[in-house]
């Protein structure tokens, strides 16, 4: 595995890849137990995957990118890596609830276990668990903080541009 620092407008991101793909975007203050990575990555700032992620994120920060076209290399459980992809399903600059997004799966009583999940997405932004919001339209948890959240909704709905 691989990985490379990324200064993004939220802070240091730690970016893995794989020979596959993309594994994991870190927050500065993410733990092992949220995103276990079963290798230690090396410093890698030229892996292709990790070069094309950053210049993805920067045209995402710099509101030109809505989606991502990265490849994945997703790890997790069947459960787990379905919810995740389900994210990507979630339009730039809209919100869904986690009550949606379980019903999207065909699993409307999968209320908690798709937080669960969410919780758990090791690529963040890339796959958008910041679109998620409590039933009532509320932030609810967040791997970065409700502010950072915040953030990343308000840059979706082109109130933050930064490069």
């Amino acid at each position: 595995m691989y990985c490379t620092t990324y200064k993004s407008p939220l802070g240091a991101l730690e970016l893995v890849a794989s020979t596959t793909g993309l594994v994991a975007v870190l927050w500065p203050e993410d733990t092992d137990a949220r995103v276990p990575l079963a290798d230690a990555p090396v410093e890698d700032p030229t892996n292709p995957t990790l070069c094309r992620t950053a210049e993805q994120l920067d045209e995402y920060f710099a509101g030109t990118r809505k989606e991502f076209d990265l490849p994945l290399d997703l790890r997790g459980t069947d459960f787990q890596v379905e919810a995740w992809l389900s994210l990507a399903r979630i339009p730039y600059g809209s919100t869904a609830t986690y009550g949606e997004q379980a019903a999207s799966l065909g699993r409307p009583k999968a209320v908690r276990a798709i937080g669960a999940a969410n919780g758990r997405n090791p690529v963040s932004i890339v796959l958008p668990c910041h679109r998620v919001v409590g039933a009532n339209g509320s932030l609810t948890g967040f791997a970065a903080g409700l502010e950072a959240k915040q953030f990343l909704l308000d840059l979706e709905q082109g109130e933050h541009r930064l490069f």
